[in-house]
């Protein structure tokens, strides 16, 4: 046996779209298989320690041009927007070849999937070997069949009836392909293979379809989960892994029939399925609203709401009967939707942050509390807040409680309860009994919001007795360390400190009304600063507890010149990690970049004013410098000035005692005698004076 299993060969599946939800997690699930196992077999294969065998698919596939350039781990190969001779080349070296079309409507992939088929049908005569075709449609084209009897109530299809299938108005080209691909994938002889599977709308692994009303119940964004529509129609379903095993099974066993419904044995209306997200994720309230509502709130679109209001009660009587198909989800999503929600989260890392923040009076810790809800969209928790709010909420069901939603004798209990908690405060000077604090504080942790998103634990507890009392798990059994809810416990504990003149120091430093309100007047604050640090030196602390259970504390001190906490915030998001939840909104998206923009702006206006008052600058300086240089020159020609002069002087004095008079004689005789020379009659007149001067 074993050396069978080692000659036998990966088959080399091709697969469409596999960036979109449905033939993405199929690929997933079938890459996983392991060569000569049945789908069983494969599964405990998976839990063995020792190596895995071969794989049994080689998975190609190819890709939109908008998908991210990094090839999944879970590809051989992917194409992205090949030519269709390309493809075609593609398709001939694969064994199988999956063409799915039941997550759209659109005619693109009808098109493609029409022309992969004819194509391959015309080069069947060159292939190797043969090839498996298989088109994976939808119930879609069910969706009008009326059955046999009209008159009998919850009558179920099965696939002996498709031929009389009836498909709804938009879905009449997935049925002629699906007539197509039988027609031209059958013939003993004939090398090409054709099946196709009609399955149910998908669900699991983080959702698509349905993941409008998982992703509402998660955010608590209504107080009432919407239901478009009445919600009475039956909704044929398949978790998106049995939908793969599906598509194994017919590889690995080649059935006779070449038809498959694809369908779980559940019969879930619409009203069913959001009701139990609701009560899983939510609050557990549904409100039925109108279909128009939900395209105006860009809920879902036209052809979104025409799956999920399909009417149909099928019967997968092939998968029962002939495969060997280890379900994931066999009886639908509603029985299996704890385990769905735990998929949900996880594939989507929706995982709630747990922090407990304590640290000594005027510290910070209800600043940087806020500082992490806001970063991390998780929930603030304060003691008083948590009591206020639950005495609000039982003085509400006693006093106006909807009868719809709260029964008489939760009406009673609440009455009850409140009734136990004045009591408590009335005997012990407005304070509130330990144990009664402990409950209201364990439920408010164990609340949809702080068990889907997470919470600040805000400077409690604050011994190690309290503590215990708050999260150890009574239910569990004793081990070598204490045992504790770990759905309520905190992750991450983090303590701040500060020394006590800095504390005392910020505390002075606020209005006598906020100190007032806070108690950090002057007597208050030093006590309260002396107990905490009176039960640090307990022989066990709070932060013993949690070193007991392996979350060890965090100590950050915090600096004086940290007013705005930001190196704290920087230590604790770094050891906390990245947030865990959807981000903000559309319309905080939008707010935050309206924000971006004006602030971008507001930068390029300041840089624009700096620059232009540095050149104002730079051009007064110049012009000053250009004035300076000006006046110097000014001055350096007037001192050149007497300088000439003082030194032309002595020129001068000899030039009017020796020269100028022989120079005027001889002009006047020139101009009495008008000589033809002038000049030459100078020269002799001076030169003759000259002599005569000499004699």
């Amino acid at each position: 046996m074993g050396d069978v299993k080692q000659q036998i060969r990966p088959k080399r599946l091709f697969i469409n779209d596999v960036d979109r939800y449905s033939s993405k997690h199929i690929a997933k699930f079938l890459s996983t298989r392991v060569a000569g196992e049945s789908s069983e077999e494969a599964d405990a294969a998976e839990m063995l320690a020792s190596p895995r065998g071969e794989p049994a698919f080689q998975i190609v596939a190819t890709v939109s041009a908008s998908a991210k350039d990094d090839k999944d781990s879970f590809l051989l190969e992917e194409y992205r927007s090949p030519t269709r001779d390309e493809l075609l080349q593609h398709l001939l070296q694969c064994d199988v070849v999956v063409y799915n079309i039941s997550e759209s409507a659109t005619q693109q992939q009808v098109e493609e999937a029409t022309w992969a088929i004819t194509a391959l049908h015309a080069e069947m005569e060159n292939f190797k070997s043969r090839i498996m075709f298989i088109l994976v449609s939808t119930v879609m084209t069910w969706a009008m069949t009326k059955p046999q009897n009209p008159d009998e109530a919850d009558v179920v299809l099965t696939e002996e009836e498709f031929r009389k299938r009836r498909p709804h108005p938009n879905f009449k080209n997935h049925n002629n392909l699906e007539k197509l691909v039988l027609k031209l994938g059958r013939g003993k002889k004939s090398k090409l293979t054709g099946y196709v599977v009609a399955c149910g709308l998908q669900y699991g692994r983080g959702e698509n379809l349905f993941h409008y009303f998982f992703k509402v119940s998660w955010l608590l964004q209504f107080p009432k989960v919407p239901l478009f529509g009445q919600g009475t129609n039956s909704i044929p379903m398949i978790h998106v892994y049995d939908l793969g095993g599906v598509l194994q099974n017919i590889i690995e066993l080649k059935p006779k029939s070449k038809y498959i419904l694809a369908v779980d044995d559940s019969k879930n209306t619409l009203e069913d399925i959001v009701k139990m997200i609701s009560n899983t994720l939510g609050q557990g309230k549904v409100n039925k609203v109108s279909e128009q509502e939900a395209i105006a709130m860009k809920a879902f679109t036209p052809q979104e709401l025409e799956y999920l209001n399909i009417n149909l009660r099928l019967d997968a009587l092939i998968i029962k009967d002939s495969f060997s198909l280890r379900w994931t989800s066999e009886a639908g999503m509603v029985e299996n939707m704890e385990s769905i929600v735990e998929e949900y989260k996880d594939t989507r890392q929706l995982l709630p942050i747990r922090i407990c923040l304590v640290g000594p009076p005027a510290v910070g810790k209800t600043t940087v509390a806020e500082k992490l809800c806001s970063h991390y969209q998780i929930h603030h928790i304060k003691i008083k807040e948590v009591i206020e709010e639950k005495l609000t909420h039982l003085k509400e069901m006693v006093n106006g409680a909807d009868p719809e939603y709260v029964s008489e004798e939760e009406v009673a209990a609440a009455q009850k309860q409140l009734e136990s908690i004045n009591k408590s405060i009335e005997v012990n000077a407005g304070r509130l009994a330990d144990h009664l604090l402990f409950d209201i504080l364990q439920e408010k942790l164990n609340s949809k919001p702080c068990g889907n998103q997470g919470f600040v634990l805000d400077g409690f507890p604050k011994s190690y007795e309290q503590a215990k009392m708050i999260f150890s798990d009574e239910d569990t059994e004793m081990s070598n360390r204490p045992v504790h809810n770990k759905k309520i416990t905190p992750e991450h504990v983090f303590a701040l400190n500060a020394p006590d003149d800095f504390l005392i120091k910020r505390a002075q430093g606020l209005p006598q009304s906020v100190a007032e309100k806070m108690r950090y007047t002057h007597e208050e604050f030093v006590s309260r600063l002396t107990r905490y640090r009176q039960r640090g030196t307990a022989e066990e602390t709070m932060l013993d507890y949690f070193d007991e259970l392996e979350i060890h504390p965090e100590h950050i001190e915090v600096a004086a010149g940290d007013s705005v906490f930001t190196d704290v915030m920087k230590k604790i998001t770094e050891m906390v990690g990245l947030p865990k939840n959807y981000g903000l909104s559309p319309e905080e998206q939008e707010e935050e970049a309206r924000e971006k923009e004006e602030e971008r702006k507001r930068k390029v206006a300041a840089e624009a004013a700096e620059r232009k008052r540095r050149n104002e600058a730079a051009l007064a300086e110049m012009v000053a410098q250009y004035e300076e240089w000006q006046k110097n020159l000014s001055e350096l020609n007037r001192q050149e000035r007497e300088l000439l002069e003082a030194r032309s002087l002595p020129l001068r004095n000899y030039l009017m005692k020796y020269v100028m008079p022989s120079l005027t004689e001889a002009m006047l005789d020139c101009c009495k005698i008008k000589p033809e020379d002038p000049v030459d009659f100078l020269a002799e007149h001076l030169l003759r004076n000259n002599q005569q001067e000499k004699q």
